[in-house]
């Protein structure tokens, strides 16, 4: 049961023993408006945002890979980190990479 008048920036409703009159300011009825935009545009950004994230994950390609595996891509050569020591330790490097 509440009455807005936007023109004079007042809400009025029924209270227990009388009318209740709520006033405001232009200065703060324009604040509000800008927070409200901003919201408005947060929300729609927000929306976009999730949209293109579904997108994204729906388009991924399934990896077969798990996490903390690693598979060379191309050939490679093993070089022993010490020659003196058997422990058989050694590097993976490309097999394509000059000498240098």
């Amino acid at each position: 049961m509440a009455i807005p008048n936007y023109t004079y920036l007042k809400l009025k409703m029924l209270g227990p023993n009388d009318v209740i009159t709520i006033e405001s300011t232009y200065e703060h009825a324009y604040d509000c408006d800008v927070k409200c935009i901003e919201c408005t545009e947060a929300l729609v950004e927000a929306e976009t945002l999730i949209v293109n994230l579904d997108r994204l994950g729906s388009e991924a390609p399934k990896s077969k890979r798990h996490v903390g595996t690693f598979e060379p891509t191309e050939a490679i050569k093993l070089i022993p980190v010490d020659p003196t020591c058997s422990n058989n330790r050694a590097l993976r490097i490309s097999a394509t990479l000059d000498s240098k």
